[in-house]
């Protein structure tokens, strides 16, 4: 199972099966391996790949001194 989850909140954003992520794992593999530490985790259940959802990215939006902070969401 591939999961996406929001980088700043942790909120599962969705998921997908593996056997339906072909394109998917193919984008991944061109990745560098500085964005796969930076975007990507493995564990016993599947992957997890951190992105952002709508609330924080309208946040980042309205407040762009956000990016500033190493963590902005308490």
């Amino acid at each position: 199972m591939i999961r996406y989850s929001c980088s700043h909140c942790d909120t599962e954003i969705g998921s997908i099966p593996l056997d339906a992520a072909e394109a998917i794992l193919y984008q991944i593999k061109n990745l560098d391996k500085g964005e796969k530490r930076s975007f990507l985790s493995v564990n016993d259940e599947g992957m997890r790949i951190r992105c952002i959802c709508e609330q924080c990215e309208q946040s980042l939006k309205t407040f762009p001194d956000y990016y500033t902070l190493k963590k902005w969401l308490q």
